[in-house]
C-alpha cells in the first residue's frame, strides 16, 4: 500500500520497510520484524533555524579539561571537531578568603558568648542558654560574612579558547539559595533564554532540572533516566562508572524523550548531549547546551 501525505517510512536495517504515522516523527520505535530500534526521520517538518550556524546541529560532544582548578570544556560536533569553548571560573582565591572570613566570624561570636556564659554559675540555665545562642548565632554569623564575599560562579560559552567572541551565558541568579538553586541563560546580548532551576528536595529521589521560558512557563524537563537508577545511586554510588548518572530531556506534558545526556564510560569526562530526538529542534539548542553543562557542573559528576 502507498503511503500517504501524513505518513513517514521507516526502514530498518534488516530491510523491513513499514509506514508510520508524521506524528511519530523523532521518535525510537520497535521494528515490528526483528524488534530492533529504530529512529524515525523526521519526514520534511519545518526545522526551526538557530541563532548561529554552530548550533545548527543535534549532537554535541562535551569534553572536561581535566587538572583545571576552573572547569573548563571542549565542545565537539558528531565528527570530534571543536566548535565550542566553556569555562566556568573558581574564583579560588576570593572563595577561599571568603571561608577563612567565615570561620573568623564563627570562631569570635562563638568566644563571645562563651566569655559571657563563663561569668555565669556552672551548669545554670542561663549558661545553657548563652551556649545556646552562641552556637547558633556564631553560623549565622558565619553565613552572613561568608556568603557576600564569595563570588557567584557564571558560565560562559566562546566560540573558540581565544574567548574573543562570546556565544552565550548562564549566570547564578544568587549565591545562596537553600531549596531552589536558578540560572538565567542569556545570549551574547544579555538578552535572557530561558532559566534553569532544580530543587534539592526533589534531588533526593531523582534529579530533575526544569526549563522555563523568559516569562516564567515550564519548557522542558530533565531527569534521570531511571527511578530505580537513580535510587541504586543513592546507595551505592557510581559503581565504578556502570551506574553513571544520565539525563534524558522531555516535554513537561509528555514521556516522550526529545534529548538524552549522557556520560560516556572513559576515564575522562566525555559526555554526548543528543537531541536528535526534537527534529524540528523546537528546544533552542544554545538552552540545551546550556542545560547540559549544568547537568554535569551543577550536579558535581
Amino acid at each position: 500500500m502507498p503511503a500517504s501525505s501524513t505518513s513517514i517510512r521507516v526502514t530498518c536495517e534488516c530491510g523491513t520497510s513499514y509506514d508510520l504515522k508524521a506524528e511519530f516523527a523523532g521518535k525510537l520505535v520497535k521494528c515490528p520484524q526483528c524488534g530492533r530500534e529504530t529512529r524515525v526521520p523526521s519526514a520534511g517538518l519545518p526545522v526551526q533555524v538557530q541563532a548561529d550556524p554552530v548550533f545548527e546541529r543535534d549532537l554535541f560532544l562535551l569534553r572536561q579539561q581535566l587538572l583545571r582548578i576552573s572547569e573548563k570544556y571542549d565542545v565537539g560536533d558528531e565528527k570530534g571537531n571543536n566548535i565550542i569553548y566553556i569555562e566556568r571560573p573558581a574564583h579560588l582565591l576570593r572563595n577561599l578568603g571568603a571561608v577563612l572570613a567565615a570561620i573568623v566570624a564563627w570562631i569570635v561570636v562563638f568566644a563571645a558568648f562563651s566569655a559571657v556564659a563563663n561569668q555565669t554559675p556552672p551548669g545554670s540555665t542561663a549558661q545553657s542558654i548563652l551556649v545556646f545562642l552562641g552556637i547558633a548565632l556564631s553560623f549565622v554569623a558565619a553565613f552572613a560574612v561568608g556568603i557576600p564575599l564569595s563570588a557567584k560562579r557564571h558560565v560562559t560559552f566562546y566560540r573558540d579558547a581565544s574567548k574573543r567572541d562570546r556565544l552565550l551565558e548562564v549566570l547564578q541568579d544568587k549565591k545562596w539559595q537553600p531549596i531552589t538553586m536558578t540560572y538565567t541563560v542569556r545570549d551574547f546580548r544579555g538578552q535572557p533564554l530561558a532559566k534553569l532551576a532544580k530543587n534539592f528536595l526533589f534531588n533526593m529521589i531523582r534529579k530533575r532540572w526544569y526549563v522555563y521560558s523568559p516569562d516564567g512557563r515550564l519548557q522542558w524537563v530533565a531527569k534521570e533516566d531511571s527511578v530505580i537508577r537513580s535510587l541504586l545511586r543513592r546507595f551505592l554510588g557510581p559503581l565504578f562508572g556502570l551506574l553513571r548518572t544520565n539525563f534524558v530531556i522531555l516535554r513537561p506534558d509528555s514521556e516522550d524523550v526529545i534529548g538524552e545526556f549522557k556520560r560516556k564510560f572513559t576515564i575522562l569526562d566525555r559526555y554526548v548531549l543528543d537531541m536528535s530526538g526534537d527534529p524540528q529542534r523546537l528546544m533552542d539548542r544554545r538552552v540545551a547546551i546550556a542545560l547540559g553543562v549544568m547537568l554535569d557542573t551543577g550536579e558535581r559528576r
